[in-house]
């Protein structure tokens, strides 16, 4: 017996494609409103209205551990002078790019509560 393909018309797959579509952005527009509020409602309580001073500490914060990752990278390989850095010349430099890496993450994790307004903020001038 051969194939035969389900009788239906290129219109009506096209309509049923679109209708999915269109309930996939509905659904997908409801669960960004449902996070949207779900987070305001577990975020902002939690912190009292922030302004750009707030943010000063933690953004030195990170400045500082740059600084000293890259200086201790620096320090290493002047101390090296062409060898291999020793185990311990690693695992110091591992703590200070892990320590940097973290507040790097919640430094991005701060600013996307914030580009998705999880954060009430107000200016100071």
């Amino acid at each position: 017996m051969a194939f035969r393909p389900p009788k239906c018309s290129v219109a009506a797959i096209g309509n049923r494609w679109e209708r999915v579509s269109t309930d996939h952005n509905r659904l997908l527009l409801q669960i960004e409103r449902a996070m949207r509020t779900i987070n305001q409602e577990t975020l902002d309580p939690v912190f009292p209205e922030l302004s750009l001073a707030d943010f000063d500490p933690a953004i030195a914060m990170v400045a500082r551990t740059r600084a000293a990752y890259l200086s201790e990278f620096l320090d290493i390989a002047r101390a090296c002078d062409g060898k291999l850095p020793s185990g311990e010349q690693i695992r110091r430099l591992r703590a200070l790019r892990e320590s940097y890496e973290e507040q790097i993450a919640a430094a991005q994790a701060l600013e996307t509560a914030l580009q998705r307004e999880y954060l009430s903020v107000f200016s100071r001038d």
